[in-house]
């Protein structure tokens, strides 16, 4: 037996761990576990006396909009509306409409109805005998008590701030302290005996590189795991669903990614990250909501986390695109405040529950949250701990093209100045490929890890189409345009898919068009949620993959050299 299948016999699918960390959930299991156990990605931490306070909300915090951002999304309501009443049913029918006049008339007369139920937990608030609280009970915190809530991923990257627990330091604390909450307490894991499992991290497409290289350390010296590695959630998501090439949408919940992956590759100049996500959807929800004289008129989403949760379940329970579905309905919904009498009221909606998640295409809707930024990846800024990194690689093929170059001018192209001309154009590849693939702009000096334009707003199909647009060639576009995969956990509407793919199909041009345009929604009938966790499972248990993973003792040595040399994309 090889050195390499030992390894891979040794560390079977049960001594894996595979964590998916996101802005609301964080996703954690076996590779062997059919699904993951999901906990809400939260910790609160008991306040200092006479310390400064600090909460981070469940939903994406809402700002004070002035009154031209609030007349225009006035004015794409209207036209979305008219939209929507100019559509065709399946049965050739134009849909109708209820006027809002008259479901607000009926939602205006609606009383609250005391409910008579059994006391369960979450009825009550809880008091906690630690100084902390991770996961699911944050919820159920009394607010009376001195306790800071954070949530350490926002908007798609870690939640670093200039707030009390905001540092870079405090948010890796915060992690390890819900991840290894959860091993012990879900898994009955102890901290101990993580050196005798395995960890793979699953990170965002768009990534810090300072970020990963402190994830690796959080996991490898201060969890203490036996290895681990990093694999893209995109990446991840194309072995769940079993594709081998596709354009990515994930729409999580404060955050919508796009890229295309082929052959277990996501091209960096493709990588788009738009600035929302289902999170945002809830907010515009609730103000069309409240256009039609919502009646539960305490629902404050920004100070209770149970108002939050309650307007996520009704978006999730109404919400659709589904032509077919016309006029009102009526809804009954429960408000359970812990320690009082829970409540039932009855609304009427109508269109409300179509424009929400088309608030997606037409992201103005989306101003509830402030302004939006769209983010495409850079490429390496450098970093002290690996010499050889992309600086070094660019300056030094800048440096052979131009010895090429002078020597050509000088002796002209003989046998040597032919070898010459030959490397030189290795050299441009080289630096066209670090210059503009990873999004560079030019030979500019390049100050951050991202672009990052807040002027830009970009819908689902455009970001969509940009990111398409961006593949080398054009073969590369048309596999791109016949497998659309759409993953996460902030688009799962009833008709979207559909809705998605006539949207596209518009504005493909005609060169690039396909046979067909297949938009997988719920690939191999899975969760979209759990797509990018079942392919990391997928993942681990490939032969060829003893090749990923890092030691301890290898990332005490090289650091983020490793990295550069091991990780299954282009660092």
């Amino acid at each position: 037996m090889t050195f390499q299948d030992t390894t891979y016999n040794e560390h079977p699918a049960h001594k894996v761990i595979i964590i998916h960390p996101g802005s609301l959930y964080v996703q954690i299991g076996r590779a062997s576990d059919v699904n993951p156990h999901t906990e809400l990605h939260a910790i609160a931490r008991k306040r200092l006396i006479g310390g400064q306070s600090h909460h981070d909300l469940l939903l994406p915090p809402t700002v004070k909009r002035s009154t031209e951002v609030a007349q225009e999304m006035d004015e794409v309501r209207l036209q979305i509306s008219h939209t929507l009443q100019s559509c065709l049913q399946s049965d050739g029918r134009r849909r109708y409409a209820t006027p809002p006049q008259q479901i607000a008339a009926f939602n205006r007369q609606a009383k609250p109805a005391p409910v008579t139920t059994p006391c369960s937990t979450s009825d009550q608030f809880i008091k906690p005998e630690k100084n902390i609280v991770v996961g699911n009970e944050v919820l159920y915190l009394d607010p009376a008590l001195d306790f800071n809530v954070h949530f350490p991923i926002k908007r798609g990257d870690l939640n670093v701030h200039n707030g009390v627990g905001g540092s870079l330091t405090a948010v890796l604390a915060d992690l390890q302290a819900i991840w290894s909450f959860i091993l012990e307490y879900k898994f009955g894991i102890s901290h101990k005996d993580f050196k005798s499992y395995r960890a793979i991290l699953i990170i965002p497409d768009i990534y810090n590189r300072l970020y990963l290289r402190e994830l690796m350390t959080l996991l490898l010296n201060n969890m203490g795991f036996g290895a681990c590695f990093l694999i893209q959630d995109h990446v991840a998501a194309t072995f769940g669903a079993g594709l081998g090439c596709a354009c990515v949408v994930d729409v999580g919940h404060q955050k919508t990614s796009v890229s295309c992956v082929e052959d277990g590759i996501s091209h960096p100049a493709t990588r788009v990250r738009l600035g929302y996500g289902g999170g945002d959807i809830t907010h515009a929800f609730h103000w069309l909501l409240q256009k039609c004289a919502f009646p539960y008129k305490a629902c404050d989403p920004n100070q209770s986390p149970r108002d939050a949760l309650l307007l996520q379940q009704l978006k999730h329970d109404c919400c659709h695109i589904n032509l077919d579905v016309c006029g009102s309905s009526e809804k009954s919904f429960v408000v359970q405040h812990p320690n009082s009498t829970s409540v039932q009221y009855t609304i009427q909606m109508a269109d409300e529950c179509l424009i929400a998640p088309l608030s997606l295409f037409q992201p103005e809707l989306l101003g509830v949250t402030g302004p939006k930024t769209l983010t495409t990846q850079k490429r390496s800024t450098g970093d002290p701990q690996d010499p050889h990194d992309a600086d070094y690689l660019r300056e030094t093929s800048r440096r052979g093209l131009k010895e090429a170059m002078e020597a050509n001018s000088e002796g002209g192209l003989g046998v040597d100045g032919g070898a010459g001309a030959v490397a030189g154009e290795e050299d441009i590849v080289v630096d066209n490929i670090l210059e503009g693939v990873q999004g560079g702009g030019g030979s500019a000096p390049l100050d951050s890890e991202f672009t990052v334009n807040s002027n830009q707003l970009l819908g689902l199909d455009q970001a969509i189409l940009q990111s398409i647009d961006r593949c080398v060639t054009d073969d590369l576009k048309r596999k791109m345009y016949a497998s659309i995969l759409v993953v996460g956990g902030g688009l799962k509407f009833h008709g979207i898919n559909t809705w998605l793919h006539n949207k596209l199909s518009l504005q493909v041009p005609y060169m690039l068009r396909s046979e067909q345009m297949d938009i997988v929604t719920n690939a191999k009938d899975m969760d979209p949620q759990i797509t990018a966790w079942k392919g990391a499972s997928v993942l681990c248990c490939l032969e060829s993959v003893h090749e990923l993973w890092i030691k301890p003792s290898e990332w005490d040595k090289y650091s983020v050299k490793l990295l550069r040399e091991k990780a299954c994309f282009m660092w």
